[in-house]
């Protein structure tokens, strides 16, 4: 019997979030296309599942990295610049009637 291949967290400890689609891209290449045999097509299924474990890690790594710098960036007031300038542009347009 084949032994098991363990994809644990280490085995993509340095792998890029663009290495680890470029994996994903060519193990779907290799399945797809009939260029491996059944058993090595689980193993690189295998291979795949924890690529996308690590893909979804490191994006959820992301997403709580910009919620952290929004949360410490202080709050802009935009939208009070936007009513001074449109008040502005009132005044301009009355003015322009006389």
């Amino acid at each position: 019997m084949a032994k098991k291949k363990n994809n644990s967290k280490n085995d993509f400890e340095n792998v890029s979030f663009e290495q680890a689609i470029g994996d994903l891209t060519a193990i779907v290449d290799k399945i797809e296309t009939g260029q491996v045999s059944l058993a090595e097509s689980l193993g690189q299924y295998e291979k795949g599942m924890a690529l996308i474990k690590h893909c979804r890690e490191i994006l959820l790594d992301a997403e709580k990295r910009i919620e952290e710098i929004s949360d410490d960036e202080p709050e802009d007031d935009d939208d009070d610049e936007l009513e001074d300038e449109e008040d502005i542009e009132d005044e301009d347009e009355d003015d322009s009637l006389f």
